[in-house]
């Protein structure tokens, strides 16, 4: 089942009134969903700490270079060649080592539907360049895990502190707690209060 339902919707309103006050103000969030595999988790490494506009352009570019986006192509592509593309040393470090990991089958994309979220992430930041974040990204958007709370997404804190005020790490994971199991739909509401209060909805 899709993280955005009616369902669980109705649920999480009754957990806490912020929902229900986002939901008035803005509607319900859409339904963010990517197809699971090497691109969209290409894209969510060039996604690391820059905007969304520049990784899509960082993105097309290599796109447009490569004849096919896939593993196999990327990897023969020359750290000079991707760089050109605009992508960072660093970036381009990691894309090599997600690319190496599919090659070696030391990452299986379609085993991952079936494993528990934990496992995932084992799975996934075993891998040079592919953090926390990286992974919470993967799993709602790819996976449509229900109950993630990517805690590293400067969005979602700033949101949380902007609805309960200033708190740490550890505090901001005791109120995610309240919302259990449907975490990743509580994020989507509050990127959805944090996009649209800024008019980048």
């Amino acid at each position: 089942m899709e993280i955005v339902n009616h369902n669980d919707i109705e649920c999480l309103i009754t957990k806490d009134s912020i929902f229900k006050q986002i939901q008035k103000n803005y509607g319900n969030p859409p339904s963010w969903a990517r197809p699971e595999g090497f691109i969209s988790l290409s894209q969510m490494i060039l996604e690391q700490q820059v905007s969304l506009a520049s990784a899509r352009a960082h993105f097309d570019k290599l796109n447009a270079y490569l004849s096919a986006f896939t593993p196999t192509e990327l990897i023969k592509l020359s750290d000079e060649e991707i760089r050109s593309c605009q992508i960072s040393r660093q970036k381009t470090k990691y894309l090599r080592a997600l690319a190496e990991a599919v090659l070696s089958r030391e990452l299986v994309f379609d085993e991952l539907q079936q494993m528990p979220a934990e496992e995932v992430r084992k799975k996934l930041t075993a891998i040079k360049g592919i953090g926390n974040w990286t992974t919470d990204v993967y799993l709602m958007f790819c996976l449509q895990a229900k109950d993630i709370f990517p805690t590293g997404d400067i969005a979602l804190v700033n949101t949380v502190k902007e609805f309960f005020g200033e708190m740490d790490t550890e505090e901001i994971v005791k109120i995610g707690e309240r919302w259990q199991p449907l975490r990743s739909l509580a994020t989507y509401f509050l990127w959805h209060h944090y996009l649209c209060k800024r008019g980048r909805s």
